[in-house]
Formats: structure tokens, C-alpha cells, sequence
């Protein structure tokens, strides 16, 4: 620190993230850094859901990310190599298994963050006390130990405002939850907060369906517009001619009940089983028909913006084969770079998990686990199976040119990435003395440890 300069200025905080924030009360809690005022908060929430739950390429794009992240396999990896730490992973990954709800479902509920750009999710407690009736004590194991009871979500369209204090930092969510809509405050130390990317720490994070708003707006609006046309085309448009005489409008310029009701039997045309128009006498009714063709295919059009949709979220290798078009290499190129994306995304929740959920329970459990190395870390699979042909191709070169020796962690890589069964240590190629592994019939009948080899017979014959 240099002379006559203050400890404030050196350690604090002088500036400000600069984030929109507005709102009345503590905080300014209410964000508005989007600039489409129908995608701000709650209302973008119910942009998104709509979207996600209305839209065909919306929906496909959606499941297959839930689809394929829902299956990945997870683990807790222990931080080094005494009891302790693997005594703290095994806990981790046992609470994972005895909450109220499963960790799959956790995960899809967690998956939300990337149709609305984040999830917030309560940490509830529990003691573990074994197979009681106390949902709060009720457990697989009777340890005493403090578990994970449940991690449910705070919806997203519950959202009030976020908590913030002077200096940017954030304190916790408010909801308005129905049935009762009381106002619940979250704490951020009590809570698991997801989100997709950080920008000005934005708590609210960016949907994944936000670059294709766009194109899902005129794709709606364009199929609306072609489902009105297809009907007037097929039942024709609709034309009332009042009987002569007959006056629409009063002297006031006012629409008379004649106008009124002549309009509502044009609007209400449709081609069904009730379909009939009566008619006061002296008046005419005729379906008039276009007779021509439009300039435009919608068909293509809708497609254009379906291409568009998958292609903000590196999905349009879906689109492959429905156009015709796409080799089979150009889908393994593509796939292989969603696959990348949804990593990151499964990386996400690891990190939430290892930075906000895994040490408050290692903390709270105290002395448990006292002397571990550090905190055991949540790990994920893979999203992709991994290609065997090309796996063993380059093996083969690189162990015919002697960069690669075979050895035990090579069998139980390739064991897993093949799904095989695990190795035995008992018959496995690897395990012994290699030189008499090669030999056939070789380990058959030898004797135990401490035992003399019986001589061989002598049948008389030299």
C-alpha cells in the first residue's frame, strides 16, 4: 500500500456493475436490461414458456437437450487420497440418492434455467435418522448425519424481485407464489442459484430461446395468417347484400342493428355440420371465391425460420433429412458441436453444485468429516457415446508404433467406453505375470502361496 494511501481504496469496492435495476423498497430488485419490453421479467417469462410449450421446433430443440442430458451419468470425485475423503464422497453421493424426489428429476427441474435463462432452487434439509414417519428426519441411513431432504425449484413465473444491498451484491429472491401469494424471501445462502451466462451479474442470466425470438414471432404470425387463408380458401369469402331499402347506418352515422347483426353473421361463417345462414327477406348471400394463387410459399417460409430457431441453439442437425439435404459426415460434425454446448451446460450445474451446495452440507455436518483434503467435487458423463471404430483405429496406431503400452488403466478405459463388464482381477490378460498369461493353459493348477509344486508323474516311459 503506498504512503498516505487509505486501507478503503486499496481493499474496497469504489465502483458499481452498472446493472438496470429499478423498484421500490431496499434493493431495486426489478431488472430491465432487456430492451424488448415484452421479454422483461415475468412477462418474458410467459414469452418463454409459450415458446417452449407451443412451438413444434421449440419443443423438439428442447426435448432432445432434456433427453440427452437427463441421461448422463454423475459422480462425486473425492479431493485426495485419505478416509476422510472418500469417507465425505460417499456421503455426497448417497445424499444424492435419499431425497423426496430423485436426482433426475432434480436435474429436469434444474434444465428449466435454459428455457427461461435461470433456476433457483431451496435447500431443505433433513437429519437422517432412518425409516421414520417424520418426512423431515426420514432417511435410507440412520448415520445422524445432515442431509439433502429436498432441492425444489422456485418457479420462475413466481418471481417478485430480486434482493440487493448497497453495494450490488445479491441477498436472495422474492417470490409471490400461489395459492396463498405471500411474499417469501429466499436467501441466497439457503438456495441453489442456476443460470446460463453472466453479464453485469445479471441474476436473471439469458434464455437460450432468446436469439430466436425473432423468428418464432413471424413464424407464428405466418402460420396464423395461413391457417385464416386456407379456411376463407376452402369456405370461400363470405358476402352479405341487405334488401334495398335497407339502411346500415342511422342518421347519426351510427351503425344500426341491421350492420351490427349482418357483421356477425360474416365473422361467424365456418365450413361444419352446423353451418346456415337465414337471412331477413330481400337480403342476398354468396361465398365469393379468390380463384387465384399466392405469390408466396409460406411452406418455405416456415421452414426458413424453423432453420433459423435450431440454429441459435446448434440444433439443426434435427433439420437433416427432412430437406432432403445433410451428409451423413455434416450430422457427426454437427452433433459433435451440440454435444460440446450441452457440456458446458452439464459443467454449470457441477460448478453451482461444488461452489453452493456441496460445502454447506460438508460444513454442517462439522465434525464428520474433519482433516478431508477439500470438498469432494460433483463430475458428469459423457453426452456422446464414444465412436469405438475410431477409437480403435487409433489405438492401434499408436500402440503398432509404441507410443501406447497396454496396461491396466487402458483395459478399464476401454471396458467403460465400450460398455463392457468390469475387469477381474482375477483372469484378467493383465493381471499376474504377462509372460505367463501368453502361454496357454497358463495359471491352471498352480499352487497356493506357500505350497511346494507336486512333481509330475512318472508313467515308466523315458
Amino acid at each position: 500500500m503506498k504512503r498516505g494511501e487509505s486501507v478503503a481504496a486499496t481493499f474496497g469496492e469504489l465502483g458499481r456493475l452498472g446493472q438496470f435495476r429499478y423498484g421500490s423498497g431496499f434493493g431495486f430488485g426489478i431488472f430491465y436490461e432487456e430492451f424488448l419490453k415484452e421479454l422483461r421479467g415475468r412477462k418474458g417469462v410467459e414469452a418463454f414458456k409459450e415458446m417452449a410449450d407451443n412451438d413444434d421446433m421449440v419443443g423438439a430443440v428442447l426435448f432432445a437437450i432434456e433427453m440427452l442430458m437427463r441421461q448422463v451419468e454423475w459422480n462425486v470425485e473425492e479431493a485426495g487420497n485419505t478416509a476422510a475423503d472418500k469417507a465425505a464422497a460417499e456421503f455426497i453421493y448417497s445424499c444424492m440418492d435419499d431425497m423426496d424426489d430423485t436426482w433426475t428429476d432434480f436435474i429436469s427441474e434444474v434444465l428449466s434455467f435454459l428455457t427461461f435463462g435461470w433456476s433457483y432452487h431451496e435447500i431443505v434439509y433433513k437429519r437422517r435418522m432412518g425409516k421414520t414417519r417424520n418426512p423431515e428426519t426420514k432417511s435410507k441411513y440412520d448415520d445422524g448425519l445432515i442431509g439433502w431432504r429436498k432441492l425444489p425449484v422456485r418457479s420462475q413465473d413466481t418471481l417478485w424481485k430480486w434482493q440487493y444491498d448497497d453495494k450490488d451484491n445479491l441477498l436472495g429472491l422474492t417470490q409471490c407464489a400461489p395459492p396463498l401469494y405471500e411474499l417469501v424471501t429466499i436467501p441466497v445462502e439457503k438456495a441453489l442459484h442456476f443460470k446460463t451466462k453472466s453479464r453485469k451479474a445479471n441474476p436473471e442470466g439469458r434464455s437460450i430461446l432468446r436469439n430466436s425470438y425473432r423468428s418464432w414471432y413471424f413464424k407464428r404470425r405466418i402460420q396464423e395468417i395461413e391457417g385464416i387463408g386456407i379456411e376463407r380458401d376452402l369456405a370461400g369469402l363470405p358476402v352479405i347484400i341487405p334488401a334495398e331499402g335497407v339502411d346500415l347506418y342511422d342518421a347519426d352515422g351510427e351503425p344500426t342493428a341491421n350492420l351490427i347483426e349482418a357483421e356477425k353473421v360474416v365473422r361467424g361463417v365456418r365450413r361444419d355440420e352446423r353451418e346456415g345462414v337465414v337471412l331477413p327477406n330481400g337480403w342476398d348471400f354468396k361465398l365469393l371465391s379468390t380463384g387465384g394463387r399466392r405469390q408466396f410459399d409460406t411452406n418455405a417460409i416456415i421452414e426458413r425460420y424453423d432453420q433459423r430457431i435450431a440454429m441459435t441453439v446448434l440444433a439443426d442437425f434435427v433439420l437433416l433429412g427432412h430437406e432432403q439435404v445433410g451428409s451423413f459426415a455434416l450430422s457427426s460434425d454437427k452433433t459433435e458441436l451440440f454435444g460440446v454446448a450441452l457440456g458446458t451446460f452439464l459443467g454449470i450445474i457441477c460448478e453451482v453444485m461444488n461452489k453452493q451446495a456441496i460445502p454447506r452440507l460438508i460444513d454442517l455436518n462439522g465434525e464428520a468429516f474433519k482433516g478431508i483434503t477439500d470438498y469432494p467435487k460433483l463430475i458428469h458423463g459423457d453426452i456422446e457415446t464414444q465412436d469405438l471404430e475410431k477409437l480403435g483405429m487409433y489405438l492401434e496406431k499408436m500402440v503398432g508404433i509404441g507410443a501406447i503400452m497396454p496396461d491396466e488403466n487402458l483395459e478399464d478405459y476401454l471396458r467403460m467406453a465400450a460398455d463392457l463388464p468390469e475387469r477381474d482381477p482375477e483372469t484378467s490378460y493383465m493381471t499376474g505375470d504377462t509372460e505367463d498369461k501368453k502361454q496357454p493353459g497358463a495359471g491352471k493348477n498352480k499352487p497356493a502361496v506357500g505350497e511346494e509344486e507336486e512333481p509330475e508323474e512318472d508313467d515308466g516311459e523315458e
